[in-house]
């Protein structure tokens, strides 16, 4: 009780600005009819094995008023649009970044977006990137764990990750379904249970024993769902690498370069012990809100928020960290980004 009541004062004291600010929601889909459209051409609308929830402009601007958020970044969702034919793809995902484009110039103190790209195909992605990032003034890009088995770290990705790089790109990273994968299994558990934080996980590592962000050191990397399992895996790798390295196995790891670009939404399951593993691998100014509208009724991701406030507030040394992880954190990642990302190429 006396814990609680100290911990009450602290929140009063630095002015329980949280509310007054309202949250940064840095974990939020659009779905538009042009994309879903795609999906039941290819019978793919149950292909994350999960319906697709509704969304609209409106709906989605309620429940911000609701829940008390003051901004939220738009990204596609998974599936990856792409069924074998590049211009299909090419042009739904083109689609997409207009109407979210649109959203945001119509209501532009609530709605960012980061821009979806046409992958596997690297070169319509890199088009897609320059033109979203250069003439739709996206507030960077989202990209899949992996597109049709092309994992993030994955040479091929290479061309891209360096345009990406000479923008100071934000990418927001979403799991998608994993390639290869057992049908058995995820038939017994719909992905979101299990198979994506585990594919986040995967596609993480990928990118860290390539190095791919301390080689791009000017790309900031938003990593879903509190971290995934990365708290039990970076450990991990860090104790088996040198043996690893000592038999030509794998590569050394930059771990500071490469940590340290990474940033941490808190979509999913946000505890107070949820968090604290999350800090054994990153620091307080890399956590940022996120909800993952629409795909909880408004009611549940209301009142998760709103747990999420109350066990910060009652906890004595997370309470300190409170207004960061809800917006101040996101507004310094994204407002640094403004403009810096739209750089002509050569």
């Amino acid at each position: 009780m006396k814990k609680l009541l100290i911990a009450s004062l602290l929140w009063a004291s630095i002015g329980g600005t949280m509310e007054a600010q309202q949250a940064i929601d840095v974990h939020t889909h659009i779905i538009v009819p042009e994309y879903i459209e795609v999906l039941k051409e290819h019978g793919a609308e149950l292909e994350e094995t999960f319906p697709l929830p509704q969304w609209s402009v409106e709906r989605h601007l309620s429940f911000m008023d609701s829940a008390d958020i003051r901004t939220a970044v738009l990204t596609m969702p998974a599936p990856q649009p792409y069924y074998g034919d590049a211009e299909e793809s090419r042009r739904c995902i083109r689609r997409v970044n207009e109407i979210s484009a649109k959203v945001k110039q119509e209501h532009p103190d609530r709605f960012k977006f980061c821009a979806a790209l046409p992958l596997p195909d690297v070169d319509a992605a890199i088009r897609e990137a320059i033109y979203a990032l250069d003439t739709l003034r996206a507030d960077g890009v989202k990209l899949a764990t992996n597109s049709r088995g092309q994992y993030l770290g994955d040479e091929e990705l290479e061309p891209l990750m360096k345009v990406l790089n000479e923008r100071n790109a934000v990418i927001i990273i979403h799991p998608h379904r994993p390639t290869p994968y057992s049908e058995e299994i995820i038939a017994a558990t719909p992905l979101a249970m299990y198979e994506y934080p585990a594919e986040t996980t995967r596609a993480v590592v990928n990118m860290l024993a390539h190095n791919v962000l301390a080689r791009y050191p000017n790309l900031k990397v938003v990593v879903p769902h509190c971290g995934s399992f990365l708290p039990l895996a970076i450990p991990r790798m860090k104790s088996i690498l040198p043996a690893m390295v000592k038999q030509s196995y794998m590569k050394p790891i930059d771990w500071e370069a490469n940590l340290s670009q990474l940033y941490f939404d808190l979509a999913g399951s946000p505890t107070i012990e949820v968090i604290r593993s999350l800090l054994t691998i990153t620091t307080p100014e890399h956590i940022l809100y996120g909800s993952d509208y629409p795909y909880l009724p408004d009611e549940v991701l209301q009142a998760n928020k709103q747990k999420l406030k109350e066990a910060l507030a009652a906890d004595e040394e997370l309470v300190g960290y409170a207004d960061m992880f809800m917006f101040e954190n996101a507004e310094k990642l994204f407002t640094e980004n403004e403009g810096s990302c739209n750089i002509p190429m050569e």
